[in-house]
């Protein structure tokens, strides 16, 4: 089984992007596994990063369902996922249509990676307006639905789910159950149209098996880190990375490199 011939910088962004992960799925840093995409992104295609990825996810999600294994609220997970399964149907649609064009794929990666940043800038706010009544089952709807969409494109469902999960102000034990459980069934429910659409290969297996351990790992670490320090300082060191990396997709040039030009 070879070995894909993968830059440096892809397995330095690799290894970083899947210890994020698996931090993320333990409920440790709210935006923590929203960077894993367009981090590689920058050094492979879109469609090859989300698809290399996609495998490694589901591992990460068997650790942290271990860890939160029947901490979840069944009424939520029953209106969820099928409108996810919705989401994920049109978030297909969407990457077919535009498999063969890297630019706006790029272009649309770095857009949500913005959008997010600006999401978590103005969070407090969001949820100060929405106030402490809990979201309708329409506005779950809709959340779901994005969740699922935004999750095909760039496993980046998170900020939507948040904005439907939070404010149900659940016990953080089953707040993060919900969610890991809700993300173990969306991204088993991806694998139909990433396997349709012929992303999934054999020749990533080996890449895979590389980098699976340390989705254990960062599992690991984020069930220690949880419940035992602030995420505050973590959660702004990742959606500053978060920014840079979507402002380098949206630039399609290295940062480092358009600075050097000015």
């Amino acid at each position: 089984m070879s070995l894909p011939a993968y830059s440096t910088m892809f397995w330095v962004t690799a290894v970083l992007a899947m210890i994020l992960v698996g931090i993320s799925k333990a409920g440790f840093g709210s935006g923590t596994g929203l960077v894993a995409t367009p981090l590689l992104a920058i050094t492979i295609p879109v469609a090859e990063a989300a698809a290399l990825l996609l495998p490694l996810l589901i591992i990460a999600d068997m650790f942290a369902l271990y860890h939160y294994w029947q901490k979840f609220d069944r009424r939520l997970i029953r209106l969820m996922l099928p409108c996810a399964a919705v989401g994920i149907f049109v978030g297909a649609l969407f990457f077919e249509s535009f498999s063969h064009n890297e630019r706006v794929l790029k272009l649309g990666i770095g857009v949500l990676s913005i959008s997010f940043v600006l999401f978590e800038v103005f969070r407090t706010q969001i949820f100060d307006r929405l106030g402490e009544k809990r979201p309708s089952s329409l506005s779950g709807v809709f959340l779901s639905g994005l969740a699922g969409f935004t999750s095909t494109l760039a496993h980046a469902g998170g900020p939507p789910a948040t904005m439907y999960l939070l404010p149900q102000q659940l016990p953080r034990q089953l707040f993060v159950g919900t969610s890991v459980l809700f993300f173990a069934v969306v991204n088993l429910l991806k694998l139909i149209p990433y396997g349709y659409l012929g992303l999934l290969k054999v020749g990533n297996l080996s890449t895979i098996l590389i980098l699976a351990p340390l989705a254990y790992v960062g599992v690991r670490l984020g069930v220690y880190l949880n419940g035992r320090i602030t995420d505050k300082w973590f959660n702004r060191l990742i959606y500053a990375l978060l920014f840079l990396t979507g402002v380098q997709l949206i630039l399609g040039t290295n940062l480092l490199d358009f600075a050097l030009k000015r």
